[in-house]
This record gives structure tokens, sequence and C-alpha cells, in this order.
């Protein structure tokens, strides 16, 4: 009812003045036949610059005396709905038509502001999520955006080690504790964060399902876990425990869960779980695995977490070792002291990105 559906609704609404010089600000002021007049931007340091070719000011109430728009659109992040809520309010009361965007206003709920916009006699819409999109293609979808956290940047005190995996139910949660276990155990201090809902055993610090997150959720909630936990316990290390596998054939749905995980750690070291003739899950294989996570964020795979439950009997973790010039260890037997050793020593080679 409320939603955009073509650049020519948009087009109609010309010429614009845009809230928010950033990616959203950008990408409207890009689309096909809209006409930006100006932009309005908190931000001090943008203020009398120019933005996709236009002044940016810091007042909409200023600049709407200085240009000739017809509307307002409001192009901000999550995170960032008091200030589109002034905005809008401010637009409408001028007589100006206001697009929004849903990741700052979404309009639903917004009941009051569209009131006001019918008692003004403007026009107001939101550029939507589309969700009636994927409704048609699979008849079904959420009821609205799954996004919901704010967008965060935080750099770690503490190294960050990563352990990903060649496929689902390979050893990460297993291999993440007793890393955890065997650094306490030395005398470090460590955070060990589970991103499963079965994370719930010592020496995890907290654990929640990263699956049940929108994608682009998920790296927030990993740093917004690391901090919060630096805040309270000041580690030596942290240890994140990944998802699936960003390689595992048969099963692609994942695979984005496993990179977003990874994304949020941007991890020092990384190590690589696999489980050699998975019975009901199809990896690629580990060189696969660590050639993508190489890619992916400037990491280093230090060593390899094996789990043998489904090797050939006469198959041994040394035979890893070789094959892939780096330290191996079957954890649930062997515990993690090997695995830790790499990691360490890589650290305090390479001088990690803490310090």
């Amino acid at each position: 009812m409320h939603s955009i559906v073509s650049v020519k609704e948009l087009q109609s609404l010309n010429p614009f003045i845009v809230i928010g010089c950033g990616g959203g600000g950008e990408k409207f002021s890009n689309l096909e036949g809209i006409e930006t007049v100006g932009f309005v931007d908190d931000d001090n340091n943008k203020h009398g610059k120019t933005f996709c070719g236009s002044d940016v000011s810091e007042s909409l109430l200023k600049i709407i005396n200085e240009v000739e728009a017809k509307s307002v659109a409001i192009m901000l992040p999550i995170g960032a709905e008091g200030s589109a809520l002034k905005y809008a309010v401010q637009a409408i009361d001028n007589g100006m038509n206001v697009v929004s965007s849903f990741r700052s206003l979404p309009l639903n709920d917004n009941i009051s502001l569209l009131n006001f916009a019918k008692e003004k006699g403007v026009i107001i819409k939101e550029i939507s999520p589309r969700l009636d999109v994927i409704n048609d293609i699979f008849g079904v979808s959420p009821e609205k955006c799954c996004e919901k956290l704010p967008k965060i940047s935080y750099e770690p005190k503490a190294p960050v080690v990563f352990v990903g995996g060649t496929s689902q139910e390979c050893g990460k949660r297993t291999t993440t504790r007793l890393l955890g276990k065997e650094a306490n155990n030395r005398g470090l201090t460590s955070l060990v964060i589970s991103t499963d809902e079965m994370g719930l055993e010592e020496p995890s610090d907290l654990n929640f399902r990263a699956g049940s997150l929108s994608a682009m959720d998920i790296p927030s909630a990993i740093l917004g876990s690391i901090k919060y936990l630096e805040d309270k316990k000041k580690p030596d290390i942290i240890f994140v425990e990944g998802q699936s596998s960003l390689t595992e054939k048969g099963n692609p749905h994942p695979r984005g869960l496993s990179a977003a995980i990874l994304i949020g750690a941007s991890p020092d070291a990384t190590i690589v779980c696999h489980r050699p003739n998975h019975p009901y899950r199809e990896p690629r294989g580990v060189t696969e695995e660590i050639t993508a996570i190489e890619a992916i964020e400037p990491t280093k795979v230090v060593g390899l977490s094996i789990n043998l439950r489904n090797a050939d009997k006469d198959a041994e973790v040394g035979d890893f070792e070789s094959e892939f010039n780096l330290p191996a260890a079957d954890v649930y037997n062997e515990g993690a002291s090997k695995l830790l050793d790499s990691i360490l020593k890589y650290l305090e080679e390479n001088k990690f990105k803490g310090e």
C-alpha cells in the first residue's frame, strides 16, 4: 500500500532533497531519472562539502528555503530511527512529500506519521524490502525486515581465533571449547563465544544461535559480544566458534552464515576442523576451505582439528599433518594443546593486530 514498486513513482516526485550522505543516499541519487538538488547529513565533517554533485547542509529546514525541491528522501541506516522521524515530520510539516527507507523508518510502524501526511495533503511512501516478492515465490516470507542490530565498529584488544570447518558437524564447537579450556589451564584468560544454541558447555562465556539472525546482523552480534565480554573480563585471547562451512557441497544455505561469522570475528588466526568420510555431509575438503577462509579475511589457518569418528581404520592425524603441512590434532581424544601451541606461536611471530 505504501511501498514504492517502480522508479517511475520516484521520478514523479522530483526533485529531491536527500537525507544521508552514505551508501543509501548515493544509491538513491544514482537511480535513473532522479533529480537531487541537495543533501542533509548530521555529520559535521560533511557540511559545506559536495556529495554526488550537490551541496551538503546541516539543516533540512535551512536547505528547504535554498533549493527548489518537491520531496525529501530519507536514506538513513538502521539505528537512526530518531533522526529519520525528525526529518520526516519536518518535511511533511513544510508541505513536502517523503520517501523513506525501511531501514530507518518503516511506515507500518508509524501510523501517526501516515495520518500526518494525509492531513497535510502530501505523499509518503517507503522503499521497502519487497518481501512481497519473496512471498509470491515461496508462499511465505518474514512479516518485516529481519535486520535489527545497529552497525558497529570495534577493534578487539585481545587476539581473536576463529574455528571454522569443512562441513557441519565436524567438531567446531568441541574444538572451540577445548581451546578455551587449554588456554585457561595455562593461566591465560580466555573468551569463548559459541554461535550455536547447543554451545552450553564450559568454558563458553556466552552462546546464541547466529543462524537466527539476519546475515547483515551477524557481524554486529559477533563484534558486540566481543566488546561486551572484553569490558567485563579483560581476556588474553578470544575464541569464536564458526558454523557450517564456506565450501560444503549439497547444502549451500548456511554457507553465508559461516562467512558472516568469519567477517564479524575478523580473526588473527584460524583453526579448520575436518571430519573425513562424513556420513551425511558433503565437504569439498581442507584445501578448499583454507583457500576460502584466507580469501575472505586477512587471517592465517595455523592448524587442523581432525574428527576421526568416521575415518578409515588406518587413518591417523599425522596423515593430515603431512598432507597439508599444518599442525593437526584429534582434540576429542588428545586435547587442544598442540593447536594452542601453534596459535600462540603464530601470534607471537606476527604480532597480532591488537597490539
